[in-house]
């Protein structure tokens, strides 16, 4: 992704009161200092910031967060645990759950294995991740401008409601977003002290550079996309755009891009080849369902557009119109063409979702802390020569008013019932109270065995897609029909000491539930307002009256 760059590259110019450009903070040829303790000192804030985020987030938001990465853990570790149908097919790779896999076998050598420890921990892990993320934007944007872009960027990053609500989650995009940013930064450090024309000179991009930069974003993007495979999209743009400007092409390909593809291909294939106990080539499978049979449409489609007027404007939120601003008037179209790449290609695929574009959040957030920057240069007093609240001040405080009460919303408040209940049984199966558990609620809405950390009988809705077409799963049936779906399938319910189900559904079969013997016993709040389906306001807990 290379192109000469503006003069004035090296620094957002200050925005005068018509909101027009002025002239480079600094001259052209002149290069930012490189501070290695300011990085450290950014390490340290964004370790803190991540830790704690990671202790706030207590909501559900997506199942692949618990189903496709600390349930397939928690088996590899305990020995017990639900695959789903995906893993049956050898859709998935186990690279990414292994590491959560380790944490559970530490945890349990210092038998930590308690309740809160098993369901905060893989957080906290993910957190650690996350920081780096934000360390790695901090000097990408401080490489492609200088310093104090990279600050704004930073505070772009950890206000944005997005970042916060999503990065310490252990799903796959998460992990993906951090490699993303990491790569990123060891190839524009590769490529621009090769061409020598970069804002910094020769003798600091030398400093700034490992012997192998090139190699180690290619071996960070191998392992993205050994992670999640659809991370190709974002590589396979950021190579071919720059590999037109690569002097020895036959060297870049065959030395470099083929040898450590295959190593890390090979590595993670003979990986899951173990894992399975059978020969799979995951990345072939996961692109023959996702994008050859659109399997991924069984979940549901969005209009082709939606990424761009829905699903990224609502994760960017209120920073949209400032990143907007800052692709204008920096014209680094290497980085903003990415963005709208990734969104393009991935708006052709019908089954659309937030966090697929999560890795690009960070590029965009990039671009707003341009914008800020260049306010920042801009001192205004009014007529009588008083300084007034700066546009930047109004600006920060606009940002924050309107990401973080959202973010601690949405983090703490909204959908967190079915982490709350099962945080709850797995306490109450840690005394010795439950027996088994039934979910009569659409499949995979709660988490699982990875928080109840007790080998017990349990059992929810199955949704597996079908070959047939037009086959309702039992999801689907139990919500058309709640009670004759229970008489039919389950009959007598005391062979479970628990029950678990939205209040949506609670007053469907709650008749059948007091003929079984069965008493509430603990109701959480779980969302203020619908999503997709009727309103889930509270998840409510039945037990038989014998194991009270």
């Amino acid at each position: 992704m290379s192109h000469r760059r503006r003069p004035h590259a090296a620094g957002p110019p200050p925005i005068s009161e018509e909101g027009g450009g002025g002239t480079p903070p600094q001259p052209p040829g002149k290069a930012p200092r490189i501070r290695p303790w300011a990085e450290r000192r950014v390490l340290a804030l964004a370790l803190a910031f991540r830790a704690a985020n990671a202790l706030l987030v207590r909501t559900y938001f997506n199942p692949d967060e618990h189903w496709q990465c600390l349930e397939v853990a928690h088996r590899i570790a305990f020995g017990y645990g639900h695959l789903t149908w995906e893993w049956k097919r050898g859709l998935r790779s186990y690279l990414h759950p292994l590491i959560f896999a380790a944490l559970y076998k530490l945890l349990a050598f210092l038998h930590l294995d308690t309740p809160w420890f098993m369901a905060m921990a893989p957080r906290l892990l993910q957190s650690v991740f996350a920081a780096f993320g934000d360390l790695y934007l901090y000097k990408l944007s401080k490489l492609i401008f200088n310093e104090h872009v990279a600050q704004w960027t930073l505070f772009s990053q950890l206000v944005n409601w997005f970042m916060f609500f999503c990065i310490t989650r252990t799903l796959s995009n998460s992990l993906e977003t951090v490699l993303t940013l990491a790569g990123l930064y060891y190839w524009f450090i590769a490529i621009e002290s090769s061409k020598g024309i970069s804002v910094i000179s020769k003798q600091q991009a030398a400093s700034y550079q490992s012997p192998h930069s090139r190699k180690v974003a290619l071996l960070i993007a191998a392992l993205a996309c050994a992670i999640r495979p659809t991370s190709a999209i974002t590589w396979l743009y950021v190579g071919l755009l720059d590999f037109i400007y690569i002097k020895s092409k036959c060297r870049f390909l065959f030395l470099e891009v083929i040898p450590i593809g295959a190593i890390v291909l090979a590595a993670t294939t003979f990986l899951d080849w173990w894992m399975y106990g059978s020969r799979v080539i995951v990345p072939l499978n996961f692109l023959k369902f996702n994008l050859f049979s659109s399997g991924g449409d069984y979940y549901g489609t969005h209009v082709f557009h939606w990424y761009f007027t829905q699903g990224f404007p609502s994760m960017i939120w209120t920073f949209l119109p400032l990143s907007v601003y800052g692709v204008i008037k920096s014209r680094e179209w290497r980085i903003s063409g990415l963005v709208a790449w990734v969104l393009g290609v991935y708006s052709i695929l019908g089954h659309k979702e937030f966090r697929f574009v999560l890795p690009v959040l960070p590029l965009a957030l990039m671009f707003s802390g341009y914008f800020l920057a260049a306010m920042s240069q801009f001192k205004g007093k009014n007529l009588h020569g008083k300084r007034d609240f700066s546009r930047l001040q109004l600006s920060v405080i606009f940002l924050i008013i309107t990401n973080v009460p959202m973010a601690l919303y949405m983090s703490l408040f909204h959908q967190r019932g079915t982490e709350d209940v099962m945080f709850y049984l797995s306490k109450e199966a840690h005394n010795g109270r439950v027996k088994g558990v039934l979910f009569l609620m659409p499949c995979h809405s709660t988490p699982y065995y990875s928080t109840l950390h007790s080998n017990l009988p349990m059992r929810f809705l199955d949704c597996t897609p079908s070959d047939n077409k037009g086959t309702l799963d039992e999801s689907d049936r139990f919500l058309m029909n709640p009670l004759d779906f229970v008489g039919e399938v389950f009959g007598n319910l005391s062979s479970f000491s628990h029950i678990v189900l939205f209040e949506s559904e609670e007053r469907h079969v709650i008749q059948l539930l007091l003929h079984d013997s069965f008493q509430e016993v603990r109701r959480f709040f779980h969302s203020h307002f619908k999503i997709d389906r009727d309103l889930q306001s509270s998840v409510v807990v039945y037990s038989r009256r014998d194991v009270l």
